[in-house]
């Protein structure tokens, strides 16, 4: 008997009886009662306490009305409460404690592989224009299933599929459908790795910039305070490549203004190479997006000519496809001194590395650090 329906007899059978005589519904449940009893036997051998309790129900309906009404309520409570407690939550039913799925979204996408990494699931693509996605560009892309990369080579033209979620991307169904000579095929993909900027005084301190509030920025207002910088766009489609880089700055603030007797010299500085599309009010939407502090964190733009010198002096990539970029990735921290302390050359989650070598670099003094512009005076 469901939940439901005991209680529906219980109600019925108090209600009736509120004169303090039994309900003429009671034979009736005893009925019931018996009958549940027989399907039990199907099942399993009842008690013969519940026998017993069946056929004086039967026998004489009024007999111990009161504790007949407790023991009623008791049984309910025992029948009911573990069906609340055990039952799952149906479909669409809009309880509290239904776990929310992520929402993946689902593109088909062409393309030729151009390179295939040593890691055994990454392969880079010149693929087509993804219809209500991106335009046509070269990246990386991980596979769900190295397995499907195993008989890939440089040149072939594949069919496959783009899972997107709000943190991550990958590709599967990967199919081949012909071959380029290698003529045909790109070969301006990319360096995984360039050259990292050498010791000293970094030269991204001498440069102006414009912030996302409009305002004149000369990097040399930061001396005396550490600063984390990495380069990105706000168009960047693919959640674990810019916007992972900064979302490594947003966690890498909170660990840091949530850090006791943490010191307060730093600053976060996100620099875009697409001066044309990303200007102040399009960097100051976006870095709402990423609750950011304007006192700890900076969003740069400026002239093309400068930032692919600066991107270029930190070891950063850049190749504009389109209206997109093609680029590595690099975090640089500066220390309080403004020399260069560590070069993050990857992505991913790396926000608690970023706020450790913040913490260091804000600890370093003009006392305890020479500059090179000093050496020799």
């Amino acid at each position: 008997m469901a939940g439901g329906d005991l209680w529906a007899v219980y109600l019925t059978f108090w209600a009736g009886s509120s004169s303090g005589q039994p309900s003429d519904r009671l034979p009736a449940f005893a009925e019931t009662t018996a009958r549940q009893a027989e399907d039990d036997d199907d099942e399993g051998e009842p008690s013969e306490g519940r026998r017993a309790e069946v056929r004086g129900l039967q026998r004489n309906p009024s007999m111990g009305f009161c504790n007949t009404k407790l023991l009623l309520l008791l049984g309910i409570a025992v029948a009911v409460f573990p069906s609340l407690s055990c039952r799952q939550p149906a479909a669409g039913s809009g309880s509290k404690t239904a776990v929310a799925q992520p929402i993946v979204r689902s593109f088909s996408a062409r393309g030729i592989v151009q390179q295939l990494d040593a890691d055994g699931r990454t392969v880079v693509i010149n693929h087509e224009a993804i219809s209500n996605y991106m335009a046509a560009m070269i990246m990386p892309f991980r596979a769900s299933n190295p397995g499907e990369l195993r008989n890939l080579s440089p040149g072939d033209e594949i069919d496959f599929r783009l899972l997107v979620s709000d943190s991550d991307s990958w590709i599967d169904k990967i199919t081949r459908t012909g071959k380029r000579e290698a003529s045909e095929t790109r070969s301006n993909v990319p360096a995984a790795v360039a050259a990292s900027p050498k010791p000293g005084r970094h030269p991204l301190m001498d440069y102006n910039f414009t912030n996302e509030l409009g305002q004149a920025v000369s990097l040399g207002q930061f001396d005396g305070q550490a600063l984390a910088i990495t380069f990105f766009f706000t168009r960047c489609p693919i959640p674990n490549f810019c916007p992972r880089l900064s979302k490594n700055f947003e966690e890498a603030a909170q660990k840091l203004n949530h850090t006791p007797n943490a010191p307060t010299n730093w600053h976060l500085l996100s620099i875009s190479f697409d001066a044309e599309f990303d200007t102040p009010s399009v960097l100051k939407r976006y870095a709402e997006q990423y609750h950011y502090d304007p006192g700890h964190w900076s969003f740069l733009t400026g002239p093309h000519d400068k930032i692919a010198e600066l991107a270029q002096l930190s070891g950063v990539t850049v190749e504009k496809e389109g209206s997109f970029f093609n680029h590595n990735f690099r975090t640089l921290i500066i220390d309080a001194a403004g020399d260069l302390q560590m070069t993050f050359p990857i992505g991913g989650n790396i926000s608690d590395a970023i706020a450790g070598e913040l913490l260091k670099a804000a600890a370093v003094t003009n006392k305890n650090a020479t500059r090179p512009s000093d050496a020799g005076q």
